[in-house]
């Protein structure tokens, strides 16, 4: 006998567990990351021990991403506005997810006040004060730099191929199905195959939106030292954490609660 195909409501239920657990997965790797920052380092002991960290922190967010590209299959909808993430969260969204250009945003702000518009004065070596907490070097400054200069050229790509299908809702196919159906018909199965075309590239999307995500936060890796990554995953998971909770705590504090 043929399995019987999920219900919408185990597809939500997949899609926000999936959610909660990476919520989980990310307090118990901050905990992690924490504990090895306080080990004291025995013949660059501690350098093999964050980089392993390091490297399992990357693999954790690709194994997320793998799986939303799974569960988007089924319905994508939904992760574009989750309704397991508070309204903050969710007006803070690009393409469901954050911006990759901002992991570079929050290295210059652990790097110190206004470092990014002294970044030409240190690259040409007229400012030679200590750039940051996190020690950064004139070449990881370079690089880091353009990094940004790709991430944001390849954000504005994705941005502009989501721009793109939103304008098709009001192309055909869709202009002449809506103009033709009626407001109480049943289901329309024109609608539905338009729509399942649509998904289809929302779908492709979401995974081309994580790609990049994955790629600039391994192009960081790769650009810091093992305790530079590990002080900016640190950095990275408590800001996430903490606009989680405050977002769910402002939605309480205005009585608004997600159906």
């Amino acid at each position: 006998m043929a399995s019987s195909s999920p219900s919408p409501s185990t597809h939500r239920g997949q899609q926000e567990c999936c959610f909660h657990e990476w919520m989980i997965l990310q307090e118990a790797d901050l905990s992690e990351m924490l504990q090895a920052l306080t080990v004291e380092d025995n013949f660059g002991d501690k350098d093999v021990l964050l980089r392993q960290l390091v490297q399992k922190n990357v693999e954790h967010f690709q194994a997320y991403a793998d799986e939303r590209t799974r569960l988007a299959q089924d319905h994508v909808s939904p992760f574009f506005a989750p309704s397991w993430c508070s309204s903050l969260e969710n007006s803070l969204l690009w393409l469901a997810g954050c911006r990759p250009s901002l992991f570079i945003r929050l290295i210059y702000a652990l790097s110190g006040i206004e470092i990014e518009s002294h970044i030409a004065e240190f690259l040409q070596g007229t400012r030679t004060s200590e750039l940051s907490e996190l020690s950064l070097t004139a070449p990881q400054l370079s690089m880091i730099n353009q990094l940004q200069r790709r991430t944001i050229k390849q954000e504005e790509e994705l941005s502009q191929q989501l721009a793109c299908l939103q304008e098709k809702i009001a192309d055909q196919p869709f202009a002449l199905i809506a103009k033709e159906s009626s407001l109480v018909a049943s289901q329309n199965v024109q609608a539905d195959e338009a729509l399942d075309e649509h998904a289809k590239f929302m779908v492709r999307i979401l995974e081309e939106a994580d790609k990049l995500r994955i790629k600039t936060l391994k192009e960081l890796m790769n650009i810091l030292s093992p305790v530079q990554a590990v002080d900016f995953l640190v950095a990275g998971k408590k800001l996430h954490l903490c606009i989680h909770d405050w977002g769910q705590k402002r939605d309480i504090k205005h009585g608004y609660f997600q159906v």
